[in-house]
């Protein structure tokens, strides 16, 4: 039986404020994740608050609140936080990493790393999304990296 691979986050943002893994399905053909483990906030049987960054999930933010099925997977968002998600995908660029990193969280961007090559990316509402996009488009154009964001509509 060949192991399903599943995405974990090791150091969510709001890890003080969560009490709860739960997971969602990922239906990207990008990737070879199956499933992304999520750390949330219990808020009843059914809801929790979304505690960390999502890596390769879309539509989903921290802070919103989502409904899970009897298993613990995400179904539904049920009450959006207004945040927004970027996915930085720095590849095979020579550009040092960290310096990326610390532009955005002068930005007051909040940053989780899945990887030395994938950095998630929270921005607290439209309007700092817009200046967080801004930026990445800058480093984009100059070759440093590739984003994305996590919102498919």
């Amino acid at each position: 039986m060949t192991p399903v691979p599943e995405a974990t986050h090791d150091r969510p943002v709001w890890r003080e404020r969560s009490n709860f893994i739960l997971a969602t399905a990922i239906e990207s053909g990008n990737t070879d994740v199956v499933t992304e483990q999520l750390w949330g906030r219990k808020i009843d049987d059914r809801h929790f608050e979304l505690c960390c960054i999502p890596f390769f999930a879309y539509d989903l933010a921290l802070g919103d609140v989502v409904e899970t099925d009897e298993n613990y997977l995400v179904r539904q968002v049920s009450k959006p936080s207004g945040r927004y998600v970027f996915r930085v995908w720095f590849g095979q660029s020579f550009h040092p990493r960290d310096e990326v990193a610390s532009a955005l969280e002068l930005h007051g961007a909040l940053l989780e790393w899945s990887s030395p090559n994938l950095l998630a990316v929270d921005a607290r509402d439209a309007a700092h999304a817009q200046q967080i996009a801004d930026y990445l488009q800058e480093q984009e154009d100059a070759g440093r990296l590739m984003y994305e964001t996590g919102k498919t509509a």
